[in-house]
């Protein structure tokens, strides 16, 4: 093992260890970009690896034995063989022309693993469509970048050049080390809130395999933030998106599943604004919402919805729940049953995430990146996985599961949008 290697942190050992033979640990960010001159895959390789110098991660692999062939704790290694055109490629396969075709490449693209003897991450260029679109589909393993950090690592390697930064931090509690070292007092009362209330059976408690299909549906950012501003407290854009899919939930799942709420797992950023923009790895934690299926006032649904987020914000409950979590990482058992409880699905039933995207307008190879959408798969137990980011105007929501456990996937993007109409003009038409 060379001296230039390094540990994981423990948070991305994690979730190397959950990679299976059903679980392919990553995430999908889809860029579908304006019509014009196909993309020249030779001049896009190269500007990528001419941008590869200060992303360290970009050319290391993950070790899991040491030279002579024993078991050691996972480290990032530098990739001896590194080979740009195994990470930023042409998609093969069956001709794309159409949206649909262009589903069901990145589905199957979400079911492959990437190959642990390389760097965790690739780009797939799909298409042009019949549109004149074309499309890169970027795969990233979480144990390399979790969301904020995923849109750094595109940034700067893939976005042509702009003078606006990324979004510094995602989502995020005010840290309790500002609030005068109660922390440990105030812990016991985040994880009665969070984790000591679990739920009936829930819709999405089904084995997985390694199959996917995904479905994506889009949103105009300033009519969320309208609808938001409308009401008498304030919802935020995550409450609003909570409440579009809550409405599409009600919709799809319908006399399946008569229980009055489907819990929520919100990841949370905790990711600071003065840390290194290169900064990779995970750095988060989540707070849980019930979302009311049988609340038919939409307005109603969003209240209720923004309610609860509000009190969580302000109790700092994220925070305190990821130095819970860490606290308890120092002993074994105990470590073990928490994650245990947390990740039960009587706990949660689906998680749902919302990543900040460009803030402006943003191009590759010169063509403007029309819609962005990601996609991060389920898991055991929550054959469901709902993921939004923003893009400049828009935001992209994705859907992603085990079509042999929940067929039907793009039916609950159109019940979201038609959630998302209601919601709007109950809203916006007053």
């Amino acid at each position: 093992m060379t001296e230039q290697s390094q540990r994981l942190s423990p948070d991305d050992a994690r979730i190397l260890a959950l990679e299976s033979a059903t679980l392919t640990g990553h995430t999908l960010k889809l860029m579908i970009l304006e019509p014009g001159s196909p993309v020249d895959l030779e001049a896009l390789r190269k500007r990528v690896s001419e941008r590869l110098v200060d992303q360290p991660r970009a050319r290391e692999r993950v070790a899991t034995a040491a030279d002579d062939g024993t078991s050691i704790d996972p480290r990032w290694v530098p990739a001896e063989q590194f080979d740009i055109a195994d990470h930023v490629r042409r998609h093969s396969g069956t001709e794309c022309a159409t949206r649909a075709d262009l589903r069901r490449a990145v589905s199957a693209l979400m079911s492959q693993h990437l190959p642990r003897d390389r760097p965790l991450w690739t780009l797939d260029l799909i298409g042009p469509l019949a549109d004149g679109t074309e499309a890169i589909a970027a795969r990233m393993h979480h144990a390399m970048v979790d969301g904020i950090a995923g849109m750094r690592f595109l940034d700067a390697i893939l976005f042509d050049p702009h003078d606006v930064p990324m979004h510094a931090v995602g989502t995020r509690a005010t840290s309790i080390r500002s609030t005068g070292g109660d922390e440990w007092l105030r812990m016991p009362g985040a994880a009665w809130r969070e984790l000591a209330h679990p739920g009936g059976r829930s819709p999405f408690d089904k084995p997985i395999t390694v199959a996917r299909d995904l479905a994506f549906v889009s949103t105009p950012l300033d009519e969320l933030k309208a609808i938001g501003a409308s009401r008498p407290a304030h919802a935020t854009v995550n409450d609003v998106l909570l409440a579009v899919v809550a409405g599409g939930l009600h919709r799809w799942l319908g006399s399946r599943h008569r229980a009055r709420y489907v819990r929520a797992q919100v990841p949370v950023s905790l990711h600071h604004r003065d840390e290194d923009a290169a900064d990779s790895g995970n750095h988060d934690s989540f707070i849980n919402v019930d979302l009311p299926l049988s609340e038919p006032d939409p307005l109603r649904r969003l209240d209720h919805i923004s309610s609860q987020t509000r009190t969580e914000k302000q109790l700092d409950d994220a925070s305190l729940l990821y130095d819970l979590f860490h606290a308890l990482g120092r002993v074994a058992p105990a470590d073990e049953l928490v994650h245990r409880i947390a990740g039960s699905p009587r706990e949660f039933s689906v998680a749902i995430s919302n990543v900040p995207g460009p803030r402006v307008p943003v191009a590759v190879a010169g063509r403007r990146i029309d819609e962005l959408f990601t996609s991060s798969e389920p898991a055991t137990h929550h054959a469901l996985r709902i993921s939004a980011i923003s893009n400049a105007t828009a935001v992209g929501i994705g859907f992603c599961t085990d079509p042999t456990a929940l067929p039907g996937i793009s039916d609950l993007a159109d019940d979201a949008g038609a959630a998302y109409a209601e919601l709007r003009t109950a809203a916006l038409s007053r």
